[in-house]
Order: C-alpha cells, then structure tokens, then sequence
C-alpha cells in the first residue's frame, strides 16, 4: 500500500519541474581569411588577402591560369613569361592580375584602383614583394588608361564592379587606343557579350572562358575592313 504524501504546515512542496537551462551564449565563430595565390613566376604560390569590402571579387585562380597561358602562347616564350611587356591593371582591386603579370617578367605594370584601403594593400604587396616594375595608382582607371600614350600596351585587363555596367564601353574604348597592333585586353563580366557588340567598339574575341559567373573574355583588335 503507498504511503499518503503528509503537507506540513507552512512549507511548500518542492516543485518537480526542472528549472529552465540558462540560454546557451551563440559561439562566436572566426571568420576564415580569405586569400588567392599567385600562380606563376618569380612570386608563385604567393598568398594575397582579400579584403572583405562589396563588390570585391578575385578573379578565380582557375580563370587567372587559363588567362595566362593564352597570354604566354601570344608571348611565344616558354614557362609562361612575359618578358617586356606593358600591361595596366584598371580596376585592380585585389591586384591578382596584374601582380600575376608583374610576377611572369612584365617589364611594366599599372595598378590602378580607387578604394584607398585596397590601395594601401597594393602598395604594401609592391613593397613586400620588392615588385619594382609594379607602379600603384589611386583613381578611375578609364583616366588612367586615356593617360597612357597610344599604341604602347601589350595587355590591359578590365574587371569593372559587375554592378555598374555603364563602365564597360569607355573602358574597352580606351583599352583600345592604348594597345599595341599585337595586344590584347581581357575583359570580366557577368554576362557573355557578344561578336556584334565587341565589333562596333573596334574589338574581336580570340579566346573565350566561363567559369561560375564569371564570363572572360580575351580581345584584339578587329581587322580592318580590305579596302
């Protein structure tokens, strides 16, 4: 037989229920660094950081190697070099590309960028990395590229922010006027353009890439017209 429960007088029952667990504190999770690499030459396998600002995208190490080796194969010199050449990096950002072309023997390259927090990266990468062909600049690199004398670059590489695509024409315009008859410019964007839209800025494509969302594309100068 179970015993009855006997109540004393003044003296409450203690309660079954168990007391609510104090909230757990949300875990603090550090934020990975987020870095590319340079690919080839001198500077190889080195880590460049990326900063965490919007609109700031990298271009994927997939896509910078497939660049490269279509530049190397217009250079005509073996293990990827560059020797010579004079390039403009226009909207550096990160500076993978241009420092990629630095690091591959480029007699002269222009990093050209108007944030001037990236700047100060730049210009702490061009010291660390004792890049004496690399000049950093800050400012619109559609200026910088109406800037340089006409006919002297073998390579302009235009990333503009996919978000302002009002950039795009004058860019390749200027890119255009700035080439050597052998150069080329690279060109990222978010969507393929294409043959009849490049044709009536002057340009061709010779060589294609998508990768994800990035759409990249390796231009000359169109043929002119026999006459």
């Amino acid at each position: 037989m179970q015993a009855a429960a006997v109540k004393l007088p003044g003296v409450k029952p203690k309660s079954r229920t168990p007391a609510p667990a104090a909230p757990a504190k949300p875990a603090k999770l550090a934020k990975a660094p987020h870095f590319v690499r340079i690919i080839g030459g001198q500077w190889k396998r080195t880590r460049l950081a990326v900063a965490d600002k919007p609109g700031l995208r990298p271009t994927p190490d997939r896509v910078r190697e497939t660049l490269f080796n279509w530049l190397a194969s217009l250079a005509g010199v073996g293990g990827g070099e560059l020797p010579g050449w004079q390039c403009v990096d226009a909207f550096a950002g990160t500076g993978a590309i241009g420092l990629e072309a630095a690091s591959r023997g480029a007699a002269s390259v222009l990093l050209c960028e108007q944030d001037p927090t990236l700047v100060a990266q730049l210009q702490g990468l061009k010291a660390k990395l004792g890049a004496d062909a690399v000049r950093v600049e800050r400012g619109n690199g559609v200026t910088a590229l109406e800037r340089v004398p006409a006919g002297s670059l073998h390579a302009v590489f235009l990333d503009p922010p996919f978000e302002n695509p009002a950039l795009y024409e004058p860019a390749l315009r200027a890119a255009l006027r700035a080439l050597r008859p052998e150069g080329v410019v690279y060109l990222e964007a978010a969507r393929r353009w294409s043959d009849d839209e490049f044709a009536a800025l002057g340009l061709s494509v010779f060589r294609y890439l998508k990768a994800g969302a990035v759409h990249a594309h390796l231009l000359q100068a169109a043929a002119s017209p026999a006459a």
